[in-house]
């Protein structure tokens, strides 16, 4: 199953939330203003470059749960969620890192414009399908932070991996990266309980920090929970056991590329 978390991008909303940012493009019918306008084109572009790298990607997901199906009769994938990054929140995050409303500021800087969230029944799942889509030879591996086998202080356990994809328009392939996180179903449980938390500022700080500590305990005991249930899963399914994180092409031209604003 495929959860949109926002609905497919909107041209007219997106072009009315940039102008709504006037003050900071120029929109004012001036020289200045028609830069402005010009960038408003340049994101919307932009945007639907990244909303096709973020099908490509989940494409590929789905074919390859199939295939599990079809291998193995085991569907390693729960459900995915898809999101492009809302428009504010692309500007907000140029604003805090100090850089300029531009196209290439958001390309060379951000990569998590697109993002998919990948969830998993059982811990080798998350490995074996990362792996099998790293190595599909279209897509580059830009960036992998392993949370499960090295969880965050607060108990959070994800993998983070960055890919970039090709993107075919009339102008040619444009690779273009995807932040997708891979986690079982016990560890997004926990990560929305934990994002909850994070973002409920009226609860005093002694209940706040007592829940925070709940969270660590309860992480620590899904974590062990989930290894019991990978042992018993292994010994009634042949689905391949997961390995290692993937590992970034690091010495990728495509790689060097498109973090070159790292």
């Amino acid at each position: 199953m495929i959860l949109d978390r926002q609905k497919r991008m909107n041209t007219a909303e997106i072009r009315a939330r940039l102008t709504a940012a006037g003050h900071s493009l120029g929109l004012d019918g001036t020289e200045e203003g028609e830069r402005g306008v010009d960038l408003i084109t340049d994101f919307i572009n932009q945007m639907q470059i990244y909303e096709g790298a973020m099908y490509e990607i989940s494409t590929k997901l789905e074919i390859l749960d199939s295939e599990f199906q079809v291998q193995f009769s085991h569907n390693p994938i729960h459900h995915l969620e898809r999101r492009l990054k809302s428009t504010e929140s692309i500007l907000g995050k140029l604003d805090r890192r100090g850089l300029p409303y531009t196209v290439e500021a958001i390309r060379d800087n951000l990569f998590d414009v697109a993002g998919i969230r990948v969830i998993c029944n059982y811990r080798d799942d998350v490995y074996s399908v990362a792996n099998y889509l790293s190595a599909q030879s279209d897509i580059q591996v830009l960036r992998v932070k392993d949370y499960i086998r090295n969880p965050k202080q607060n108990g959070y356990r994800s993998l983070h991996v960055i890919y970039a994809v090709p993107v075919f328009l009339s102008s040619g392939a444009h690779y273009t990266p995807v932040e997708v996180q891979f986690r079982t179903i016990a560890m997004d449980y926990w990560a929305s309980l934990e994002h909850a938390l994070r973002y409920k500022t009226d609860l005093p700080d002694d209940k706040h920090a007592e829940h925070s500590q709940t969270l660590l305990d309860c992480a620590r005991a899904l974590q062990n929970v989930e290894t019991q249930m990978q042992t018993i899963h292994r010994d009634i399914n042949g689905a391949p056991q997961g390995g290692e994180a993937p590992t970034a092409n690091e010495d990728s031209p495509i790689r060097n590329a498109t973090l070159k604003g790292q």
